[in-house]
């Protein structure tokens, strides 16, 4: 294999198939590009791309063929996909576009397109187990929206991959109604077919597939939320509730565990081997009843409504693999200051698990995102500066915070 091609080479290939496609600069479908110069987040994912992406490759890699299958149907966007799929098949068809839908990772689970279109996708395996998030496919629409997470147009050249320089791709993330990136929806084409309302039928789309996930999900206790990730607090109506210590601990394990205690395993979970009556425990229970304006069981201690929590969407999004919502949403430990046998097991569950996603992904924006609430984590900075190219800017930071978790 021919050695890669150094950033500065790259760029200049870029700019001329820029001049090769579109000679003055002036094409209607180029936001955003004065000239032959390139929109800054393009320019930092071809430097983010570089490192893991041939240029010169055919196609996106696949995963298992065997595996989309099943992921596509447990996936939550199957449902509210297949109920708007007269509407995609119409668009796609009508424009000659292809529509496909990702999971989390960039992986393609579902598309459509006419049969001359179908046909150009496949040949670059824009189609159900191609990969198209940017550590495999470089910059494009799709990994642009996973990065950003906001709608992302990626035109003609812009694409790391030269296979992909006679296409034009709108796409937008899907969002589930806690926030977290389930995927994107992307609508594609040959340059030549840009339409400036592509952009605006994609979001159309995502808004209607968000509003049957919102219709599909128990609805949370309206304008309450707990708030328990490196500090504590219950807010309800935009407005701080006091609770004692105590009954902060036990309203983050309801949260954290929906099934639910049985009287002796909460109190266990709450005071250990420490003495206290079953009344202490039942008196906090009550007063966490009033001031949630919710039930909690009595026979097994449940929320009887979900209660919206900053440390169940962390957990949601970990077990999702969606590291970037999980290093979004992780402002430090869970209650920092409690002993509680409970809320320490969950603690360490918590921890453990974010930095495990941090040290296996491949992206130092989340080491680096990370290290902020790990300054004393010496693997963590050493993770950032590995990944990190050598004239990053940001590796003075990654520097300086090793130098500091060496020395304590």
């Amino acid at each position: 294999m021919a050695p890669r091609s150094t950033l500065a080479e790259q760029r200049a290939t870029l700019e001329q198939e820029w001049a090769r496609w579109v000679p003055d600069g002036s094409h209607p479908a180029l936001p955003r590009v004065s000239g032959s110069g390139l929109r800054s987040e393009v320019a930092q994912s071809w430097m983010r791309s570089v490192r893991t992406v041939d240029p010169a490759r055919a196609s996106a890699p696949a995963v298992d063929s065997a595996d989309i299958g099943s992921r596509w149907a447990e996936s939550p966007l199957r449902e509210p996909v297949t109920q708007l799929a007269d509407q995609l098949h119409n668009v796609a068809h009508d424009a000659g576009y292809v529509a496909a839908v990702t999971d989390e990772t960039g992986t393609i689970l579902w598309s459509f397109g006419g049969t001359v279109m179908r046909r150009r996708a496949e040949q670059v395996n824009f189609a159900p187990g191609g990969r198209w998030d940017e550590r495999h496919m470089g910059t494009n629409a799709l990994s642009l929206a996973m990065q950003t997470g906001k709608p992302s147009t990626v035109f003609s050249a812009e694409h790391l991959v030269a296979a992909l320089h006679g296409w034009v791709c709108y796409c937008a993330p899907i969002h589930a109604p806690d926030g977290r990136q389930l995927g994107v929806l992307d609508l594609s084409s040959t340059w030549d077919r840009s339409h400036p309302l592509a952009m605006s039928t994609v979001q159309s789309l995502v808004m209607a597939v968000e509003a049957r996930l919102h219709a599909t999900v128990p609805t949370t206790r309206p304008g309450v939320r707990l708030n328990c990730l490196g500090g504590s607090g219950l807010m309800r109506d935009g407005r701080a509730v006091r609770l004692r210590p105590r009954q902060l601990e036990i309203l983050a394990l309801l949260a954290l565990e929906p099934a639910g205690f049985t009287p002796e395993r909460l109190h266990y979970a709450i005071y250990g081997d420490r003495p206290a009556t079953s009344s202490t425990l039942k008196a906090d229970v009550s007063h966490l009843r009033r001031a949630t304006g919710g039930e909690i069981a009595n026979r097994v201690y449940q929320l009887t409504t979900p209660l919206s929590c900053d440390a169940v969407d962390l957990l949601t999004a970990l077990e999702s693999g969606d590291t970037a919502t999980a290093v979004r949403l992780y402002r430090g430990p869970l209650l920092p200051g409690s002993e509680t046998p409970g809320i320490v097991e969950w603690r360490e569950h918590l921890e453990v698990a974010v930095r495990t996603a941090v040290l296996s992904d491949d992206d130092p924006e989340y080491a680096l995102r990370y290290g902020e609430r790990a300054p004393d984590d010496a693997e963590i900075h050493e993770h950032a500066l590995a990944l990190l190219p050598v004239n990053d800017a940001r590796r003075a930071v990654a520097a300086a915070r090793l130098h500091t978790a060496l020395r304590c």
